[in-house]
């Protein structure tokens, strides 16, 4: 039998129904922060079938828990698949979660199968993906590749002051696990994500499986727009330096200038201060974010330009600067992985087409170490971050079987 015949839609949604119970909200959705009860529960849950199946499971200092298959080669570089069980607030029971459980059905199916490897497969749960009570997001997989110093996280605070040293302590008490010696991170042979889309692409064209090629580029922004507060009664409007005027000007400006013809860069301002905040007096002062992205750093660089020229053209009266506060350069996976994918896809007769990934996920910091690639399936009307998300079981054991091949045939290399 292949792993993908014993893959289980029933099993695979039955354990998404006992997660969603951990940290349930009444709306079907699930608040599941890091490195809280709920999360410690949902490892001791996930720890808990491992040890049934004889699975030996670990964790690292920066809390990430692994559940191992061994292959006839102990000592070669694992594949791995998985992806978070923590969650925003009010958020859905599939972002991430898919990609933990998706990746322990993999090793289930090899299981169930009788199928051999010569490689360990290892199901992952990275730490603090979301970044919704620490920050920044996809931390685990951060510090296992290199990209954040371990010391800097363990330092972060949530927003009640709360040290991330000691949530995890807690948490690693709550949910003991084996800990692997050493610093986090160790040599991988190749990783692959399962995620929902967290888009309507799939859906809208009918397709079951997005072949993930890559992961956009994002850069953020704050601009500042100076004015002078004056009394909002008597001041006439050609005597008033308004800060928010300007920025109106400005911010249309931008929207006009980032519309592309086939709608894939990404433009959002996100937040807003206007200060003083009186109804009754001429704003002196605005602040606006920006979040852009796109698959191509090229053109983010290109419309980076565009932002500051307009800033720079419109702000008059006012002075006004435009500031970038971050930049994640594109992530271009590999394409053998890309191409597996692919192929994998179309040999289980399941419609798929290739797509970037609009957000930001665990593997595009472990693709620094190793090939990488993501696997889509279908949310419902794209709603994510949000108790409304859903799937389907057939989309998320169709998602289950593409994986499970994948990872036989990397690990057979």
């Amino acid at each position: 039998m292949s792993g993908a015949k014993a893959v289980r839609e029933d099993r695979l949604w039955q354990r998404h129904v006992d997660m969603a119970r951990l940290g349930g909200l009444p709306g079907g959705g699930v608040n599941r922060q890091a490195l809280s009860a709920e999360d410690a529960a949902s490892r001791n849950l996930l720890a808990s079938w491992a040890a049934a199946r004889g699975f030996a499971i670990f964790t690292d200092a920066i809390g990430n828990l692994f559940v191992r298959r061994e292959g006839s080669d102990p000592a070669a570089p694992p594949v791995m698949s998985g992806s978070h069980m923590d969650s925003q607030p009010t958020g859905g029971r599939y972002d991430g979660m898919y990609g933990v459980l998706a990746a322990f059905e993999a090793l289930e199916a090899l299981e169930d199968a009788g199928v051999a490897t010569r490689r360990p497969v290892i199901a992952v749960a990275w730490t603090n993906e979301e970044g919704s009570r620490f920050q920044p997001g996809a931390m685990g997989s951060a510090v296992f590749a290199g990209q954040y110093r371990l010391e800097d996280m363990l330092q972060q605070r949530d927003w009640e002051g709360v040290v991330l040293k000691d949530a995890l302590a807690a948490t690693l008490k709550a949910a003991p696990a084996p800990l692997r010696d050493g610093p986090p991170g160790f040599p991988v042979g190749a990783y692959v994500e399962a995620h929902i889309e967290q888009g309507p692409r799939l859906e809208n064209e009918a397709r079951t499986i997005g072949v993930v090629t890559g992961i956009q580029g994002s850069r953020r922004y704050i601009v500042t727009i100076t004015g002078e507060e004056a009394h909002a009664g008597t001041t006439p409007r050609a005597a008033r330096k308004d800060a928010y005027a300007a920025a109106t000007r400005i911010a249309a400006a931008m929207y006009a200038a980032t519309t592309d013809a086939d709608d894939m860069l990404r433009f959002t301002i996100g937040r807003v201060e206007v200060l003083p905040g009186s109804p009754n007096t001429v704003p002196g002062k605005v602040t606006f974010t920006i979040d852009m992205r796109h698959p191509e750093d090229a053109v983010l660089e290109a419309h980076e330009g565009q932002l500051a020229g307009i800033v720079g053209r419109l702000a008059a009266p006012c002075p006004a600067g435009i500031e970038r506060v971050t930049n994640v350069a594109p992530t271009v996976f590999a394409r053998e992985v890309v191409d597996l994918v692919r192929a994998k896809a179309a040999a289980l007769g399941l419609s798929h087409m290739d797509m970037p990934s609009g957000a930001g996920h665990d593997a595009m910091h472990v693709a620094h170490l190793c090939p990488t690639g993501m696997i889509f399936v279908p949310c419902e009307r794209g709603i994510s971050h949000n108790e409304a998300e859903n799937a389907t079981p057939a989309d998320l054991a169709a998602g289950a079987r593409v994986l499970v091949e994948v990872l036989e045939d990397l690990a057979n290399r």
